[in-house]
């Protein structure tokens, strides 16, 4: 493996531990990946896939965290929940991700955190913006359990008359 001397890329080395597990070095950590038995693994890790929600997830609720920590904001907690719909058939692949962010903080706070969302969606998030090239990726944000933001398209509705 070439580990390189640049700092503008980032290098996984995955090692087949036998059965349908890998693992994988990610900056000196390492991360189980495993198929569920019905798949012929020992279901010790997730399986790949979820793992680019998991990124996703991580990318952005940092971002938020970080743009509101430079203003001095803390809130009392930031959950990052990723829907991501499958193809039916192969190859597998999400066809649409959905992120829900739920914030819970002080009322004069709001503003400022649908604020760190929107940039952290609209111009930080590098793995957002690499997924968008591929799919669509909507989110909404829940501030005190109320929603504040929501992208997704309206679902339309037929009536069938008869």
């Amino acid at each position: 493996m070439s580990t390189g001397k640049q700092t503008n890329q980032h290098s996984v080395e995955s090692v087949w531990m036998g059965g349908m597990q890998f693992n994988a070095l990610v900056n000196g950590h390492t991360i189980v990946m495993d198929a569920p038995q019905r798949a012929g693994g020992q279901d010790e890790g997730p399986i790949p896939k979820p793992l680019l929600l998991t990124a996703l997830s991580g990318c952005t609720g940092m971002d938020v965290i970080a743009l509101l920590r430079n203003q001095q904001i803390t809130l009392r907690s930031l959950d990052v929940i990723v829907n991501g719909v499958l193809t039916p058939r192969p190859p597998i692949a999400y066809q649409s991700i959905h992120l829900i962010y739920e914030a819970q903080g002080s009322q004069i706070d709001e503003a400022a955190t649908l604020a760190a969302i929107k940039r952290s969606q609209n111009e930080l998030c590098g793995v957002s913006y690499m997924l968008k090239k591929a799919l669509p990726v909507t989110w909404e944000v829940r501030y005190n359990n109320q929603v504040i933001f929501d992208n997704q398209p309206a679902t339309v509705e037929t009536e069938v008359l008869v």
